[in-house]
């Protein structure tokens, strides 16, 4: 359990345990490059952890490829003809937590079946990861010629400041890929308790992580 330890196995495109803080979500997440994702990764995080699978994106990438935050799609839609929208949008004080939500558009590859299966998602996310990664090395890229919405994998944008700005599962997911040196879009997946119906205790998540020797770390550690 230490930060060493744990952009270590992201090195090595391992899967890591992530909890963000006491006084925020109270969350722990699994956390895992996406470009190394593979389907037994996501059995592992749709049995064990339970939350939903997404990925979370570099805010600098996200704006080279033109991924909006949805909230910013619902008010654009809304002014234009569709003006019932604009009551799903977040008002102020809608998230007890938090300012506003990550979320982006959902997604799925064009290569793709259904998109809902191990093998479809994790196809999915590899290739976001991969798209990361070209599109910060500097190559232009039309996302919609690979990817097509709506999908089934969520797309997360972290805050332009990261941690500065935010420090949600997003933030500091992305914030240790750039610690470890990987292409920064991580895939983060809530661990839940289906005895207690709310999210699995950190003490609980600690055990799991000894239990199978899954780096675990706190926000608080970044």
């Amino acid at each position: 359990m230490s930060l060493d330890k744990a952009l270590e196995a992201i090195r090595n495109g391992k899967m890591i345990l992530l909890f963000d803080s006491e006084d925020r979500e109270g969350e722990t997440d699994f956390v895992i490059p996406a470009i190394n994702t593979t389907p037994k990764d996501v059995a592992l995080m749709r049995r064990d952890g339970g939350g939903l699978i997404c990925v979370a994106i570099y805010g600098k990438a996200a704006d080279k490829l033109g991924l909006p935050f949805m909230s910013d799609v619902l008010r654009s839609v809304s002014q234009n003809g569709h003006s019932s929208l604009m009551d799903l949008v977040e008002k102020q004080g809608d998230i007890s937590y938090d300012s506003r939500s990550s979320f982006s558009l959902w997604i799925n590859h064009r290569e793709n079946f259904t998109g809902i299966t191990d093998n479809d998602r994790a196809f999915t996310i590899r290739k976001v990861g991969e798209t990361v990664t070209r599109v910060l090395n500097g190559e232009i890229i039309n996302f919609g010629d690979e990817f097509r919405s709506p999908g089934h994998v969520a797309l997360l944008r972290a805050a332009a400041g990261l941690l500065s700005e935010r420090r949600g599962q997003t933030e500091l997911s992305i914030e240790l890929a750039i610690k470890a040196g990987v292409s920064p879009s991580m895939v983060v997946c809530e661990m839940l308790d289906d005895r207690t119906g709310k999210a699995l205790l950190k003490e609980d998540a600690i055990k799991y992580s000894i239990l199978h020797n899954i780096p675990f770390v706190e926000g608080k550690d970044l």
